[in-house]
């Protein structure tokens, strides 16, 4: 239940939402029954509008094992509720959360029947545990380590604990019998039985396979068809994606020749038309044929072939499936190949429709020249016989492309051509033919595909939601980007484009944006540590970011003298600027109270005044991000103090009872001038008069020095003066006058109304 008194009242965005005549009140909820399964959300995850970002919420919650919500007198149900049913529940079941909002652990504590044993479920380990481990140490909060000399004066160290529960589970005594019956399997539905059915024999397939993993080797073969199909779709460089082509589990005692056999009743292709061929991996990281299995390699088992491939335990065999087709699709027996034989991969591009395949394979002579088989290159890629074509190696892709052209009056020896290698090739570009491609040739459009980005633009405003996709490069400048993006946007000036980053861990905006030049490329923008995002944010400013740069920005909010909204204002100024320039500019823009009032501006966080910024402070450092930035009038009483007055803090303070009565402030700091031997009575009526609050309100309010968080509550004959040390008032939060009772005043209001423009006021 939640009071609310008569003072309080909400303003936003320029309309009134208030209660007509002002009043106490009580608001919450009454319920009309209550399930026999209550499932309870103790909202440990919340989002927290000064750092503007998800936590988690470690505080301490007890729970009871038996939950009476029939007690005093029925007050959670409403008049008319059936109150014949005894709402008494047992606790079944805590869910726990072992971590911070950004990753963790998920677990449970369950009593299956009831009874006094628990036990915990974690992933698939299920164990036995005692009640404390299960109830109390879920509590969450503080734990205080035990300390190492029990015999001395030793200060205990505490820390937060970040496993606890954050949903609970009860079940109501009257209906346990029909919520914890045995379930029999006529009780599951059919679709469900046949589900689970299928899913426990797939757990005992894939266990089987582990248990006998290593008397077995995967094999994976890639054909011609399988680089026609993946070339220029799912891949561009190398040959093939051997994740993507036909595996096999064969045991590693099987002849190899036993598994061509298999080969041939899968593909059709006799055993003695097929030759395989092994991969490698070269210095410069890509992967290509290597050489075909010799005569002796394929008497041995399959086993043994693996090690001569890849000596790594548990390694993976890959082969490439070499067949040969006479003119009438028949498969021949493969030709014979000596040392002067290459094995060349043929790729062709496309420069007008930017298409890159795969088109076959030849053995060419070491001492042969492209120029001797120029008419079956034209003949692979359907071009008339006396078509001019180009060629090209495809020599490596990480860290950068390497794609040279090969002198078509070299031997392909001395163009360095081995077994693998990639050769690509398309028509010679005419000089006459008008036709404008972005990409000409087959290095650029590989340099293309290489540093091509997807990258999805958001709103600033709305950082959740994709606004629109443009396919940019890697290699773009700065200046590339914002002309994509403003083009996008329909925006004539591009440097009133401002983008920011990604953070990749927290999911959302970095806090600081990207520099006008700031960054040489985009591929710089969109890295974060070592994870790259395909994420970046942007806003549209009333003035070209290069002039901006040179500008600060400042959100200040304006307390009123007599009015209860507060008003947050943009102040920009050049960085050299001072406070007072803050001020001067401030004025121009809010009500004073009259026209010779005196503004400060003050550097709050958490409800404490923590500085008040001198008039000669430059801005330039000044971080409004982290803290609130308030301006406020000086009242009169401070304006002239004399030697004999202190001016001192008073913050608003309540206890929390789940925190050891910790104290939480909350509400709008503010200073007050004190005079020597001026008493608590005397001071509370001016800071009654000063906040406005009720007679009857203020009755129960409670006031204390606090120091170093410690309440020292004071009488009303108390001297206030006395308990203040004379300092300045700068760094002197630690100690000041509490002002405790109820906050009233919805949680984090005043921070949401930053984000929003929305205001609470007392």
């Amino acid at each position: 239940m939640q009071f609310l008194f008569s003072n309080l009242f909400w303003y936003c965005l320029g309309d009134w939402i208030s209660i007509l005549i002002f009043q106490d009140a009580k608001k919450g909820v009454l319920f009309l029954d209550f399930p026999p399964v209550l499932q309870l959300q103790l909202k440990r995850f919340e989002y927290d509008y000064m750092r503007d970002t998800m936590v988690k919420i470690n505080d301490r919650y007890e729970f009871p094992l038996q939950l009476d919500l029939d007690r005093d007198d029925g007050k959670y149900l409403a008049p008319d509720a059936d109150r014949s049913i005894r709402n008494l529940y047992t606790l079944h079941s805590v869910l726990v959360h072992s971590g911070g909002v950004h990753g963790g652990h998920y677990y449970a504590f369950i009593r299956p029947t009831l009874a006094d044993k628990w036990y915990k479920f974690d992933d698939e380990r299920v164990t036995k545990e005692d009640t404390k481990k299960a109830f109390e140490d879920q509590y969450g909060g503080e734990e205080e380590l035990p300390q190492i000399n029990p015999g001395f004066n030793n200060t205990p160290f505490k820390f937060t604990k970040y496993s606890n529960a954050y949903m609970l589970v009860y079940i109501r005594e009257s209906d346990k019998e029909k919520i914890m019956c045995n379930v029999d399997e006529k009780d599951i539905a059919e679709h469900l039985r046949i589900r689970l059915k299928k899913e426990q024999e797939e757990k005992e397939h894939k266990k089987k396979e582990k248990a006998e993993a290593h008397l077995y080797t995967i094999i994976k073969i890639a054909r011609d068809e399988d680089l026609k199909e993946q070339t220029g779709k799912d891949i561009y460089f190398d040959l093939v994606d051997h994740e993507k082509v036909r595996s096999f589990r064969i045991q590693k005692q099987l002849p190899f020749s036993t598994f061509k056999e298999e080969v041939a009743k899968e593909y059709g292709i006799p055993v003695q038309f097929q030759r395989f061929w092994l991969w490698a991996k070269r210095q410069n990281h890509t992967y290509r044929p290597n050489r075909p299995l010799n005569p002796h390699e394929e008497t041995q088992s399959v086993g043994q072939l693996r090690e001569i491939s890849n000596k790594a335990q548990n390694a993976e065999l890959k082969l490439f499936l070499e067949v040969e087709f006479g003119l009438d699709l028949q498969p021949l027996p493969p030709p014979e190949k000596s040392k002067e034989d290459i094995l060349l991969f043929f790729k062709l591009y496309n420069p007008e429709k930017e298409v890159l395949c795969f088109v076959g394979r030849l053995f060419v002579k070491a001492l042969g020249k492209p120029s001797d088989i120029l008419r079956k290159l034209t003949e692979m890629a359907g071009f008339t016989p006396d078509e001019e074509i180009e060629l090209y190696e495809e020599i490596k892709f990480e860290p950068k492309v390497m794609c040279e052209h090969i002198d078509k009056k070299l031997t392909f020896r001395a163009s360095q051509l081995e077994d693998g290698d990639i050769v690509c090739f398309q028509k010679s570009p005419k000089a006459d033919s008008g036709t404008q491609v972005r990409y000409p040739d087959v290095p650029s459009f590989l340099e293309y595909v290489h540093n091509r980005q997807v990258v999805h633009f958001r709103s600033l405003e709305k950082p959740k939601d994709d606004e629109f996709c443009l396919e940019l490069s890697k290699l773009h400048t700065y200046d590339d980007v914002v002309k994509r993006v403003a083009r996008q946007l329909g925006l004539d000036d591009p440097a009133k484009i401002r983008l920011t980053s990604h953070n990749c861990y927290s999911q959302q905006p970095k806090p600081q944006p990207i520099r006008y030049q700031g960054v040489e490329h985009l591929l710089d923008m969109l890295v974060h540590y070592n994870q790259t995002s395909d994420i970046l944010y942007y806003e549209v400013l009333d003035i070209p970011l290069p002039e901006l740069q040179f500008l600060k920005t400042l959100k200040v909010a304006f307390h009123h003298a007599t009015k209860e909204e507060v008003v947050i204002h943009s102040i920009r100024l050049p960085k050299n600027s001072t406070i007072a320039d803050v001020i001067i500019d401030l004025k121009t823009k809010v009500d004073l109270s009259s026209p010779t009032a005196e503004l400060r501006v003050l550097e709050v966080f958490y409800h404490k005044i923590y500085k008040i910024f001198p008039l000669h402070e430059k801005i330039e450092n000044i971080n409004d991000q982290y803290w609130t930035l308030r301006a406020e009038e000086v009242p009169e009483e401070e304006k002239n103090p004399s030697q004999h007055d202190r001016l001192i803090h008073v913050y608003h303070f309540t206890k929390d009872p789940l925190q050891n009565q910790q104290i939480q402030n909350f509400g709008d700091p503010f200073f007050l001038a004190i005079l020597e031997g001026e008493t608590l009575a005397e001071v509370k009526g001016r800071i009654q008069r000063k906040l406005q609050v009720p007679d009857e309100e203020f009755s129960k309010w409670k006031f204390a020095f606090i120091s170093m968080n410690r309440p020292d509550y004071l009488q009303d004959s108390d001297v206030v003066s006395a308990r203040f040390q004379r300092r300045d008032v700068y760094g002197a939060w630690e100690q000041y006058l509490g002002l405790e009772h109820t906050d009233t005043a919805p949680k984090r209001a005043y921070t949401a109304n930053q984000v929003c423009g929305c205001f609470a006021g007392k």
